[in-house]
């Protein structure tokens, strides 16, 4: 049945019956002719999940970012499947399966290296909790109107007016290979426009983490946003300074791990979203600290440079470079109270990290090479010899040299270290030995130590 089809008929029986349309929402339908989406576009495992759901009773649509990334000629990586099932039913069909989540109850279904997502349909967030409706749990929030748990199940209509953007609330079938749109998510798509589904600041209130998807698929797509979108924006961008630390780094790693790094960061300080995540960063960038801007913006174009090539990123680089001013300013102030170079990197590497565990929770597998790659600064700057060999034989050698060229690249040192380095690392074993390093302008050279004495005996 087409789209106007539908339409005709649901005017025709409101006309008759006299009757105003009630909380339900029709979708557009895009029969199978009318759209690029296509089976083997799709994952085999996706296809699996939704067959299986199929075959057990169950409702299951591809949804999300497969249905929009496949519409819009892309390849999509990921695939959602969205179905009328609870957590534990899906559970139940298969055994490759886990919930997860408290405030999102959500299963995961794994073959191999391939994980499928399976998300149960969402009702709306104030339905009444039942005995007769076990499926339905209330949902609940704090002042601020933010959800803190919401396991409310609901029907597909509802669902799809509860996600977060209109091209996101696009449903493929695998039964009649339909497309059903429920928030004009194809209009947008044709005008490349990101909308918020719904009233924007209530939304966002709900889950401040939405205003960060909305500049994430902006930059992502090169989309424009719509200006009721945009408009709360900046006033409530103090909102996600309430987001558990811990879900605050997956989200990090999603906006500057996308290969859109830079447009994506533009488009957080133009809103004020980058402040409430690294705090302590952006009041170096607001003081005009020298060198900070140009480091983060460097070390954000590297990164998306690495990713269109095809080249492995690791967060702990990311986060060593939106930290770094602030370990490097605080290590100064601790050198000149008196403390010894090493120790007070140590000293500044811990309190910043502690600090920001507090908005953006930074695991020790990334934290600590973090640490070695700030240390390997202080170490180029004044190894050699056996020392050397040592610096160069540290695993993390590769990353911390990489940090070197971008500190070099942002003007912060000049380049005579990383030749120097580059050299040695090149360097046979018995040329290395006759390398010197090019001495610094604050290097001095060391005393001799004075060998003590004891006491003078008379003879």
């Amino acid at each position: 049945m087409s789209a106007n089809t539908v339409s005709g008929l649901w005017k025709k029986l409101t006309g008759k019956l006299n009757m105003s349309k009630p909380d339900i929402h029709m979708p557009t339908i895009i029969q199978r002719d009318d759209h690029c989406v296509s089976r083997s576009l799709i994952s085999d495992s996706a296809l699996k999940v939704m067959h299986r759901l199929n075959q057990g009773g169950y409702q299951a649509y591809l949804v999300g970012g497969g249905v929009r990334d496949i519409l819009l000629g892309g390849q999509p990586k990921d695939f959602d499947v969205a179905t009328d099932a609870t957590p534990e039913q899906v559970r139940g069909l298969f055994r490759n399966s886990r919930i997860i989540g408290r405030r999102f109850r959500i299963v995961h279904v794994r073959f191999g290296r391939d994980v499928i997502e399976v998300t149960t349909f969402r009702g709306s967030h104030d339905a009444p909790e039942t005995q007769t409706n076990p499926r339905s749990k209330r949902s609940a929030r704090n002042e601020s109107g933010m959800l803190l748990r919401d396991n409310v199940f609901g029907s597909m209509d509802e669902d799809a007016l509860r996600r977060d953007l209109s091209i996101n609330a696009l449903y493929y079938s695998s039964k009649d290979f339909a497309i059903y749109d429920f928030a004009d998510g194809l209009e947008d798509l044709k005008r490349r426009l990101i909308r918020v589904i719904g009233d924007p600041e209530t939304r966002y209130r709900e889950d401040p983490v939405r205003m960060l998807r909305v500049v994430r698929f902006a930059a992502k797509l090169d989309f424009d946003i719509e200006p009721a979108t945009e408009a709360p924006l900046k006033n409530l961008s103090p909102l996600l300074s309430d987001i558990a630390a811990a879900r605050m780094f997956d989200e990090v790693l999603k906006l500057l791990m996308n290969g859109r790094a830079l447009q994506t960061y533009a488009l957080m300080q133009r809103y004020g979203l980058f402040a409430p995540l690294f705090p302590a960063t952006q009041k170096l960038l607001d003081r005009g600290v020298p060198h900070a801007y140009e480091l983060i913006q460097q070390g954000l174009a590297n990164t998306d440079a690495r990713i269109s090539e095809d080249k492995p990123v690791t967060p702990a680089f990311l986060y060593a470079v939106l930290l770094w001013p602030v370990v490097k300013e605080i290590h100064a102030e601790l050198v000149a109270e008196g403390v010894p170079e090493i120790p007070a990197l140590h000293q500044a590497s811990e309190r910043v990290l502690h600090k920001q565990q507090q908005t953006v929770a930074i695991p020790k597998r990334f934290s600590l090479p973090m640490r070695d790659i700030w240390e390997l600064q202080l170490r180029f700057a004044r190894q050699s010899g056996k020392r050397a060999t040592q610096v160069v034989e540290n695993r993390y050698f590769r990353a911390g040299y990489d940090f070197l060229l971008l500190r070099e690249q942002a003007g912060e040192i000049d380049n005579s270290l990383s030749q120097w380095w580059q050299a040695y690392y090149e360097a046979q074993p018995e040329t290395r030995e006759g390398m010197g390093r090019p001495r610094e302008d604050n290097d001095r050279p060391r005393r001799p130590r004075r060998r003590r004495r004891g006491p003078r005996k008379d003879t």
